[in-house]
């Protein structure tokens, strides 16, 4: 009976143990402060891209600005040229013009052409200026800051085309000085014979 009843202690608990690794087999098991930890870092990574994405909001409007710095920049870099070059225009025919006629070399009638022709210059200019300044203040004009930029550059390449206009006629007519004075050197020379 011992025998018997020793098998049967045995038989049962092997059947218990059988019976019980099947059954946890089929049973999750959930480690609670394992669950706690993954759903604390969870919220934690939902606070870090939150905060990324305000950043990235707040870098593109710092972008936004800076390009409106920019353009404003540009805007003023053009601008301060355009009067650098007028003011040289305006220099250079006061100068050059005042030379040019007081010469005993230009003739009377060669005054009012030459005088025009400068005159049409500054009006150029003078109407350019005008022009910029609607461009400028004018809020009827809708135009963004990149369309005012390249008028403005635009302009600026008319200034220098006309300063250099300006030097160009200058120099022609201070050639044509040159050749009557020496035209005039050549014909009132005293001969030795």
């Amino acid at each position: 009976m011992k025998l018997f009843n020793y098998k049967l202690l045995l038989a049962l608990t092997l059947s218990l143990v059988v019976e019980s690794n099947a059954m946890a087999q089929g049973m999750p098991v959930y480690d609670n402060t394992n669950f706690i930890s993954f759903m604390k870092s969870l919220l934690e990574s939902g606070k870090q891209t939150a905060e990324l994405l305000k950043t990235v909001k707040f870098l593109k409007e710092q972008k936004e600005n800076i390009d409106k710095v920019n353009s404003v920049i540009k805007q003023l870099n053009a601008v301060k040229e355009l009067a650098k070059n007028n003011q040289r225009l305006y220099d250079m025919v006061q100068e050059d013009l005042r030379q040019i006629l007081n010469s005993p070399y230009i003739r009377p009638e060669e005054v009012g052409r030459i005088s025009d022709s400068f005159q049409g210059i500054i009006e150029n200019s003078m109407m350019s200026m005008d022009y910029i300044d609607q461009v400028l203040s004018s809020d009827n004009l809708k135009m963004t800051d990149a369309e005012r930029t390249a008028i403005l550059k635009e302009k600026e390449l008319q200034s220098i085309e006309m300063v250099a206009e300006i030097e160009a006629k200058t120099r022609r007519y201070r050639e044509i000085i040159a050749f009557r004075q020496m035209q005039d050197k050549i014909n009132n020379r005293e001969i030795n014979y």
